[in-house]
C-alpha cells in the first residue's frame, strides 16, 4: 500500500482492500500470488486480506489454483476492460478523437474494426469541405484491400494460412497477390500506420493507424482524402498529425504502435 494511500485513506476501507488486491494480482500475471504474499505485498495481514479474495471469488473476479492455492484474476476482473472497450462502446468513446482528428488534418476521418475477414466502419466525422466518397457507418469492405483493414492485420499476425484467408474472401477486389500484401503488412507494422492508394474507389487514399489494447489491434482509425492530396509526403505528414491528437484523447488501455 502506497504512503498516499495511508495518509489520505479510502472511504471504505474494505472495498479499498479488495481493488488494492486486484491491482497485485493484476501485476503478478499468470504466475498469481500466495495468500501470504499478497498480505506482505499490501501489508495487511493474512486474515483480513483472505476475507477480501472471498468475496472476490465469489463474484468471479479471482481464481485459487487447485493445486499450488495460488490466487489469479478471475475471468469477471479481465471481462471489465473487453466490455468496456467493446465494438458497441468504442464510438462514443473516440467520437471525440475522431473530431479532432478531423479538425486537426481537415479530412474525412474513420473508426473500423474488423469483423470476419471484413473491416466494419463503426464510425466517421467529416470535414467543413466536401469529399466525394461514399462512406457510412455500418459500411464493410475486405480487410485485406484498406489502409484500416491493413493496420489491424498488421498487429494481429496475419500472415501465411490466415493471410491467404483474406484474400479469398476478397475475391476480385484484392489487386495484391499473397507475397506483395505481406510485405505491405510487415511495413505498417515498422513504421506504425497503413496506407491504401485508390482500391476501394477511384481517387481516393486513405492513411490508417490501430489501436492497440495489450500490444494487440481492437480498432483503426483512417483518414482519407483525394488521392491527388495523399502524396508519400502528406502519409508521413498525416501520420504524425494522428500522433499527436490521438493519444491525449483515447480512453485507457488504449495506445498507439
Amino acid at each position: 500500500m502506497t504512503d498516499a494511500a495511508r495518509e489520505v485513506g479510502s472511504p471504505v476501507e474494505a472495498v479499498d482492500r479488495a481493488l488494492l488486491a486486484l491491482q497485485e494480482l493484476a501485476r503478478a500475471g499468470a504466475r498469481g500470488l500466495s495468500l501470504a504474499e499478497l498480505a506482505s505485498s499490501l501489508d495487511l495481514n493474512k486474515t483480513t486480506v483472505h476475507r477480501a479474495l472471498a468475496a472476490l471469488r465469489f463474484r468471479g473476479f479471482v481464481t485459487q489454483d487447485p493445486v499450488t492455492g495460488a490466487y489469479v484474476l478471475g475471468p469477471a476482473a479481465t471481462q471489465l476492460g473487453d466490455d468496456f472497450l467493446s465494438d458497441e462502446n468504442l464510438p462514443a468513446l473516440l467520437h471525440p478523437a475522431l473530431v479532432a482528428l478531423c479538425e486537426a488534418a481537415d479530412e474525412l476521418v474513420h473508426l473500423g474494426v474488423l469483423s470476419g475477414s471484413e473491416v466494419v466502419y463503426l464510425d466517421k466525422v467529416e470535414p467543413e469541405r466536401p469529399l466525394r466518397v461514399w462512406s457510412a457507418v455500418g459500411r464493410r469492405s475486405p480487410a485485406v484491400t484498406t489502409a484500416l483493414g491493413r493496420a489491424l492485420l498488421a498487429h494481429r499476425g496475419a500472415d501465411g494460412a490466415v493471410l491467404a484467408g483474406y484474400l479469398r474472401a476478397a475475391g476480385d477486389r484484392a489487386r495484391l497477390d499473397a507475397d506483395a500484401t505481406a510485405a505491405l503488412l510487415a511495413q505498417a507494422r515498422e513504421r506504425g500506420y497503413a496506407t491504401e492508394e485508390q482500391e476501394n474507389e477511384p481517387g481516393i487514399s486513405c492513411v490508417a493507424v490501430p489501436l492497440l489494447r495489450s500490444g494487440t489491434a481492437v480498432a483503426a482509425v483512417s483518414v482519407t482524402a483525394p488521392a491527388e492530396r495523399m502524396t508519400a509526403e502528406r502519409f508521413t505528414s498525416l501520420h504524425e498529425q494522428i500522433r499527436a491528437t490521438l493519444p491525449p484523447l483515447l480512453p485507457a488501455g488504449l495506445t498507439l504502435p
